[in-house]
């Protein structure tokens, strides 16, 4: 009988997401939620408030452990790291840009690159932050404090910060919200630059920006799946009519 080996890492998906489920209280904020992401894919995630998004962001980030999951043993694996039994060796692979940027307001620009590239042992730290703070368009402010800096300021370091270590998957969690056209572009230029090289998981309210970017878009509404697709797929007028119904859900 041939030797058993293991699945080449290449075939393992992205995200395999298998009845994964978050309780509060009494409240499912994730209830039995299943889809499979390829590599390299981008999934735009959508769903009126309270449906779950950002749950499941930080549960497959590892920031949230889940409550339950079918067929795996926490129900979310990313890149075939199960989210609760290896969140350590996970991390390492995960880029996150949040509502809250993890940065230190008193620290310089470069003196909060230079922590996190500190964290991930990055080789050659300077070079990296000096491409980053290039890409950002913050190079000019590298000395300056971050409390200093306007919300679109502090959301692209965010986006340097979360480059960094070159992860495999980035989390992006409105990461539109409240900036400015410049800073909205920049963003944009950077997802282009990069696009190839990473798989992306955007949540968004805004459905022309988010099936724009997206190869996969997921709806959510009480914490159900309403729908997963490609978007190739996606007949954009049905899909508008199906997510203004979902707003209506709002929370259970």
């Amino acid at each position: 009988m041939p030797e058993l080996t293991a699945e080449p890492e290449t075939q393992v998906p992205a995200l395999e997401v298998r009845g994964l489920s978050r309780i509060f209280g009494a409240r499912k904020a994730l209830d039995n939620v299943s889809f499979t992401l390829p590599r390299g894919a981008f999934l735009s995630i959508f769903g009126p408030n309270g449906a779950g998004k950002t749950t499941l962001i930080r549960v497959l980030s590892t920031l949230t452990p889940p409550s339950r999951g079918l067929e795996k043993a926490s129900g979310a694996q990313v890149f075939g790291y199960d989210v609760v039994k290896d969140a350590v060796e996970l991390r390492e692979r995960i880029g996150i840009i949040s509502h809250n940027p993890l940065l230190y307001p008193d620290l310089s620009a470069e003196e909060n690159l230079r922590f996190f590239a500190d964290l991930y042992c990055i080789a050659d730290p300077q070079a990296r932050i000096d491409e980053l703070l290039e890409a950002v368009e913050l190079k000019h402010r590298r000395m300056d404090l971050v409390r200093t800096f306007s919300r679109g300021m502090i959301q692209r370091l965010s986006i340097a910060r979360a480059l960094l270590p070159h992860p495999d998957i980035l989390f992006l969690d409105e990461p539109y919200s409240g900036l400015d056209p410049h800073a909205a572009d920049i963003l944009d230029g950077l997802i282009a630059s990069v696009r190839d090289q990473y798989t992306f998981v955007m949540v968004s309210h805004d459905l022309d920006k988010g099936l724009e970017l997206c190869s996969h878009a997921l709806i959510l509404a009480r914490g159900k799946v309403v729908l997963f697709e490609e978007r190739g797929d996606i007949d954009r007028e049905q899909f508008r009519v199906l997510y203004h119904q979902t707003v209506g859900l709002g929370v259970s």
